[in-house]
């Protein structure tokens, strides 16, 4: 008798210890579970400084002669931004820019110009707002050209008119040549920019910022 309780004791105490140990691992393990949980969730605040560049790949075209101050466009970051070995920014993010000025080129004068900043990115399907220096463009000018197509008709005109007629028909012929190297200088002046779609370029930040980072 005094054998079997002895067992029933032994026994209880064998649970108490077991259940204790159970009671133990398990909250051991939601502890860890938590601080995982924690360090997986914990956010870093990662400022990029100014000048930070920017590469993006344009997603559409844009022309100086198309779109107008105002007109926004989009693009993909085509390398990360990293800091101090962290991806602030990843390959891929989606920004959005804007056109800031758009001018298209005279036929005679009037450069073409196209000027361009980015507004914001998307990073972890949050938008943030951005700073950058403008991305400015400014078309050929047309002076040198057109004076080599008049000159160069009046040129030719005049050879062709002196051959033709002495010097009376150089005389002629001149002012015909010239009237004809301007109207090629005309129908063929207008020196727009495009910049097509997969069009690779860089900005900087005209202003830090700061972006959350997930670890």
């Amino acid at each position: 008798m005094q054998s079997n309780l002895a067992e029933v004791f032994m026994l209880r105490r064998l649970n108490k210890y077991s259940i204790t140990a159970i009671v133990g691992t398990l909250l051991l393990a939601m502890a860890v579970t938590f601080a995982a949980s924690r360090d997986t969730n914990r956010v870093d605040h990662v400022t990029l400084p100014q000048m930070s560049p920017i590469h993006v790949t344009l997603d559409n075209a844009i022309a100086s002669n198309e779109n107008r101050p105002g007109d926004h466009f989009e693009a993909t970051v085509s390398e990360p931004v990293v800091v101090d070995g962290k991806t602030v920014i990843p390959e891929g993010a989606e920004v959005r820019g804007l056109v800031v000025d758009a001018r298209h080129s005279g036929r005679l004068m009037g450069r073409a110009r196209l000027e361009l900043a980015l507004e914001t990115v998307d990073v972890n399907g949050e938008d943030y707002q951005i700073q950058t220096e403008p991305d400015f463009r400014v078309g050929h000018n047309h002076n040198k050209r057109n004076w080599a197509l008049i000159g160069g008709g009046g040129g030719g005109g005049a050879l062709i008119g002196a051959l033709a007629a002495g010097g009376k028909g150089a005389l002629i012929g001149g002012p015909i040549g010239a009237g004809a190297g301007l109207t090629v200088a005309y129908l063929t002046g207008k020196k727009d920019i495009r910049l097509p779609a997969e069009s690779r370029l860089t900005f900087r930040l005209s202003e830090p910022t700061t972006i959350d980072v997930k670890s």
